[in-house]
């Protein structure tokens, strides 16, 4: 990529730069805490900060380095952190050097009341709820925890076989914070045209709840300026291991705008500003034009913009200036 290329604007100013599949998590304790795949896909890192912009300016911890071989050794992916039954957990996935697609969602736990400071240990790979289920048999990964009326629900992308290879969503109820209570169901499958350019892609799911209702953003498509944002949505009361109750937007909500030179958004996650504004947290790049393999780019930048809503209760997603 010739760099003298690259059109910078207000729009696409790096929030925090090569940072990709950028993760936001406010916590109770008054700290945003920001996680994200780093371009070296070798190990985990965490930075906090009492006000969501200072997490660009704040110290970053590694808490967790990936093994020299086997299993968690390569392709360390989009590591989530929530605070779960009184302790933190950071959600990710890795491949191993000696099979590097060979990804799959494993767990790690800390050990004290600090993220930042205590010890973080590996629970293993997420389990299934019995022997028999299918869930995390293959390629897995994006796996994201969400609660809704005292039920705990895991919702990740997993690869099938079929005449592509084609990743899908799928959500489950979850036993414990490493365990899954019921078995997959399968949420969304590619099949606009939007979601299957280069390859069949629904990946990095995130959770919404506003306005009676539950938005489940995804990603779609390969990993370009043709990445961009897809979107389900359930009702509050509905059963949400149930495939009917969630409906399927038509058209992405957030893609490539070359005016703002905003290429490939996606991977994203929800918070809330200081002042109680829902906030997306995504990754895009200021360029269209990869040299090589998209995944292998480090120049997936976090930005995040101010959801709007409208007459209709629902979210609208506009990009915003990421300027200081």
């Amino acid at each position: 990529m010739d760099k003298t290329n690259v059109v910078k604007t207000k729009y696409n100013t790096p929030w925090i730069a090569n940072r990709a599949d950028p993760y936001v998590y406010k916590a109770k304790d008054g700290f945003y805490y920001f996680t994200a795949s780093v371009p070296e896909y070798d190990r985990i890192v965490l930075r906090r900060s009492k006000r969501l912009k200072d997490l660009a300016c704040a110290e970053e911890a590694v808490i967790w380095k990936r093994h020299d071989s086997g299993i968690m050794s390569e392709h360390i992916w989009a590591p989530e952190i929530h605070y779960l039954d009184d302790k933190w957990y950071i959600y990710f996935a890795a491949g191993e050097k000696e099979d590097k697609w060979k990804i799959r969602p494993y767990v790690l736990e800390c050990q004290g009341k600090d993220p930042m400071t205590g010890e973080w240990i590996e629970k293993g790979r997420m389990q299934s709820c019995d022997g028999d289920d299918l869930s995390f048999t293959s390629f897995s990964l994006d796996a994201t925890v969400f609660e809704h009326r005292g039920k705990r629900y895991l919702v990740w992308a997993e690869k099938v076989q079929l005449k592509e290879l084609v990743s899908n969503l799928y959500i489950a109820e979850m036993e414990s914070p490493i365990k899954l209570k019921t078995k997959r169901v399968l949420l969304t499958t590619p099949e606009y045209d939007w979601e299957i350019v280069e390859f069949y892609v629904n990946e990095g799911p995130a959770i919404l709840k506003k306005n009676n209702k539950i938005f489940l953003t995804y990603s779609a498509s390969s990993t370009g300026a043709c990445y961009c944002v897809g979107m389900l949505v359930a009702d509050e009361d509905a059963d949400l291991l149930d495939p009917g109750s969630w409906t399927k937007m038509k058209e992405p909500v957030l893609r490539t705008d070359e005016s703002k030179a905003v290429y490939g958004p996606g991977h994203n996650s929800f918070t809330v500003s200081e002042d109680g504004k829902e906030i997306m947290v995504f990754h895009a790049r200021q360029y269209s034009q990869i040299v090589g393999d998209p995944l292998y780019d480090p120049n997936r930048h976090a930005m995040f913009l101010e959801i709007k809503w409208n007459k209709d209760g629902m979210p609208e997603f506009e990009y915003m200036s990421n300027e200081a």
